[in-house]
């Protein structure tokens, strides 16, 4: 089982025929997503090769699905095309829309995550590597040959330390990593994939990744609290970080005492989330917490 994506998914990828689209469609083709299709207005009609595979070029995203089928896109754009990207697939009618585009305006994702909700689209990002149900089908820019297919869930804002978590866990493997971004407004929260994971008969411990600024840490802690009885382990990354300045991502700016790195801990520790304050050490829990679980 997974979350969000799965070997029978059909993916389409916007801006395919670009530099990046490319080199990441035959990352996705070689980890054995079905990408029935790319989009690009101006070169409808055409197929790209990649390797042993010809993809189609559709004109837009519903020519795609009438075509394919296709119920997952993965967006290639610059920022100042995202919106309109975005918003043609949530017409469209696309279960799923993985923006991977960096340094999208706020005012735009703001409009288009709202319009994508209302249309019934899930946004996974803006400025994230996407998911990866190893094994079954890759989303993004995420390495496949890092881990392997498992039992454990992963949810991370950052792109960077998903991979190093995959990869220090590669023995045991995941069910589904999701890089929901590090952005101020982003479409899938920690909680979306909380509730995803608590439902998902497979995964049996999950890996939630925060990082300074904001409260969503303590929102998904009180979620943690309330709603999901599988064992969870955290990581926030920012314990050093100096106050009052933003931290790489967008969205991680500490002010006084809230946002802080303590302060998420302290909420996830109070609701039995165990907080690794390195990356190895939260490795180090999951191994534990995999044990007790065997044990018990």
């Amino acid at each position: 089982m997974a979350i969000y994506l799965t070997k029978e998914s059909k993916v389409l990828v916007q801006g395919m025929t670009g530099g990046e689209g490319m080199k990441h469609t035959r990352r996705m083709l070689a980890a054995g997503t079905n990408i029935v299709g790319g989009v690009n207005p101006r070169k409808a009609g055409r197929t790209v090769d990649f390797d042993d595979r010809a993809v189609p070029v559709y004109g837009s995203v519903a020519d795609g699905m009438r075509s394919t089928g296709a119920d997952v896109t993965v967006v290639f754009v610059p920022p100042a095309f995202a919106k309109a990207a975005v918003t043609e697939a949530a017409d469209a009618g696309i279960g799923l829309a993985v923006v991977i585009t960096e340094g999208i305006p706020v005012h735009d994702s703001v409009a288009f995550t709202a319009y994508a909700r209302a249309k019934g689209t899930r946004i996974i990002g803006p400025n994230c590597p996407g998911l990866i149900t190893p094994g079954q089908a890759n989303a993004g820019i995420i390495p496949a040959d890092i881990t392997k297919p498992g039992r454990i869930g992963l949810m991370s804002k950052s792109g960077t330390l998903t991979y190093q978590l995959m990869y220090e866990l590669r023995d045991i493997g995941f069910s589904t990593c999701v890089g929901i971004g590090g952005d101020p407004v982003v479409g899938t929260s920690h909680i979306d994939c909380l509730a995803a994971f608590q439902d998902d008969p497979d995964t049996e411990l999950v890996v939630l990744i925060g990082e300074i600024g904001g409260d969503a840490e303590e929102r998904a802690a009180a979620y943690i609290r309330d709603h999901v009885t599988k064992p969870v382990v955290g990581y926030i990354a920012g314990f050093t970080a100096p106050e009052g300045r933003t931290m790489g991502h967008a969205g991680a700016i500490v002010s006084g005492s809230s946002g802080t790195a303590a302060a998420k801990k302290e909420a996830l520790e109070a609701v039995g989330v165990g907080v690794g304050r390195t990356p190895t050490e939260t490795a180090r829990l999951v191994l534990d917490r995999l044990d007790r679980l065997e044990r018990n």
